[in-house]
């Protein structure tokens, strides 16, 4: 996990692909999530454009 982190150090917003990929879960699980107020996707744009923000999901990794 925190090596794919390491991985996207320098992005500080991760696409949805990204994400399962580090987390270990499906999209349909963060979708979910999201609508759970869980782990939030961050909308940076008008358009509909998902992203979760690095810092969120290192939070929720040690929250575990």
């Amino acid at each position: 996990t925190l090596n794919l982190i390491r991985q996207y150090i320098k992005q500080e917003l991760l696409i949805m692909k990204q994400v399962p990929e580090i987390l270990g879960v499906s999209g349909m699980t963060l979708r979910r999530w999201d609508a759970k107020s869980i782990l939030k996707l961050f909308r940076p744009t008008l358009r509909n454009v998902k992203r979760y923000r690095k810092q969120d999901i290192i939070k929720f990794i040690n929250k575990k």
